[in-house]
């Protein structure tokens, strides 16, 4: 649940688990989920809330020019509603003003803050701390600062990450369900990877060719019924490179359904409204969603790395990892 502090008792008698931004921010999506759950674990075991920052970075190797970018919003991306019911969390922003607001006495009435500065300080070694907020500064140079690290070794055993609590947002998953809806929830789904993977041949050195226009044709069509509808997830940047395909079958790609985060739609709205009244790009993160996410749901599966090519998904020497 989400913890809105109304009183300076509410505050004293409350117990909160407070992490400073780490090496994390910036890494990739999965980097970010994997330390973010291992916090809220941490604050589980502890039996503390979770003080949030909504703010996110977005990772270049989710970006359109591979650049980081800051100052995107936790909630673009997934459903805050329901983390906020599944956890105990406060929003950063007003944890900081009510803490600077009651913690102007000296002595008894100050309120107890425990400082660890390190990850290696386990949380049961925090378990029996009484402070109000415990706070963890992650000093220290990559890969020592990154969050994660709180739930490796012995913590491993008793910290579960409460995988549950993370849904992506609703406002992305309206547009999966409209998508899937416009094909009648009856269609093929077919997953190509590109970009810097197929530029890369000494981590990939087959990628480029088994995913050319013709490759693809000659690969699918053995594996999918003709005239199909088939629904294609990739980082794909050119919208015709798929057109050999539309002799074979009734082929829809995001982009087709544009209209559906224009500055008409619902999306649109809803994430202005969040975004303080500021236009907002439906990003490179924000398409990987909602194509993997309408991939899932199709009949009949083609995968890059399963069905389309023998390279590794992780690289060269991978495929046994």
């Amino acid at each position: 649940m989400s913890l809105a502090v109304g009183s300076e008792a509410e505050f004293r008698r409350g117990k909160y688990l407070y992490y400073m931004r780490g090496g994390d921010h910036c890494k990739s999506m999965n980097q970010f989920i994997w330390s973010f759950l291992c916090g809220l674990g941490e604050a589980k075991f502890l039996n503390r809330t979770f003080v949030m920052d909504l703010n996110m970075c977005l990772s270049g190797a989710h970006t359109e020019d591979g650049k980081d970018v800051d100052g995107k919003d936790f909630r673009y991306y997934f459903d805050f509603e329901h983390l906020k019911e599944s956890v105990s969390l406060v929003e950063e922003g007003d944890f900081l003003k009510d803490w600077r607001r009651w913690d102007k006495k000296k002595g008894p009435g100050r309120i107890s803050v425990r400082k660890v500065p390190t990850y290696k300080v386990t949380p049961m070694q925090l378990k029996r701390d009484k402070s109000n907020i415990i706070w963890r500064q992650f000093n220290g140079h990559e890969p020592e600062n990154y969050w994660y690290r709180v739930c490796e070794g012995r913590a491993a055993k008793v910290i579960q990450r409460p995988w549950y609590a993370i849904w992506k947002s609703k406002r992305l998953m309206n547009i999966v369900t409209e998508i899937a809806g416009r094909m009648d929830w009856d269609y093929d789904g077919l997953h190509v990877v590109r970009g810097w993977k197929a530029m890369n041949k000494k981590m990939y050195p087959n990628l480029d060719a088994d995913t050319s226009p013709d490759a693809i044709v000659d690969k699918v069509t053995k594996l999918i019924k003709p005239w199909r509808n088939l629904y294609i997830a990739t980082n794909e940047p050119f919208y015709n490179y798929f057109d050999k395909l539309r002799s074979h079958y009734h082929v829809h790609l995001l982009d087709d359904y544009k209209e559906l985060w224009s500055n008409t739609s619902e999306w649109y709205n809803e994430t202005t409204a969040i975004n303080n009244g500021k236009d907002l790009p439906f990003d490179a993160y924000m398409k990987v969603i909602v194509d993997t996410e309408v991939f899932y749901r199709s009949k009949a599966k083609v995968e890059t790395f399963n069905n389309l090519t023998r390279d590794c998904k992780d690289g060269i020497n991978t495929c046994n990892l």
